[in-house]
């Protein structure tokens, strides 16, 4: 389904994807609202010329017909990474299962949830891969 190519592509990008979010970490630290922290990251990606797409609605495929589904993406990255935004006390089941739906639904590979309400972000990333 995903070829190699595409594979290490979307390591390559989690890589630039995650730098970019420790560097807000850093500056920010945890505390703000998710949305101050998509601002500011959507801002370090433009710094670092990384194209993304902010809040983009994702639909459902239902019997041969497209349905707005009510769902949007936090950030798609390259049109390959989806990156999902998060302020709470830990990444739970329902955080994973949100991610790999938007996954399933897009036929995306990659995704990462980061969640910028810890002391060191490293703990707060969580990467997951579809199949």
């Amino acid at each position: 389904m995903f070829n190699d190519e595409c594979k290490k592509e979307c390591d390559l990008l989690s890589n630039k994807i995650i730098g970019s979010a420790i560097e807000v970490h850093k500056n920010l630290g945890p505390g703000l609202l998710e949305s101050s922290y998509e601002s500011c990251l959507c801002y370090e990606f433009s710094l670092r010329n990384i194209e993304f797409k902010r809040q983009l609605a994702l639909n459902i495929k239902y019997k041969n017909t497209i349905v707005e589904g009510g769902y949007r993406i936090d950030l798609l990255v390259n049109d390959l990474v989806i990156v999902e935004l998060k302020c709470v006390d830990e990444i739970n089941k329902i955080h994973k299962a949100q991610l790999l739906t938007y996954l399933r639904l897009s036929n995306k590979w990659l995704g990462l949830i980061i969640n910028f309400n810890v002391t060191s972000l490293n703990s707060g990333i969580k990467r997951l891969v579809l199949g």
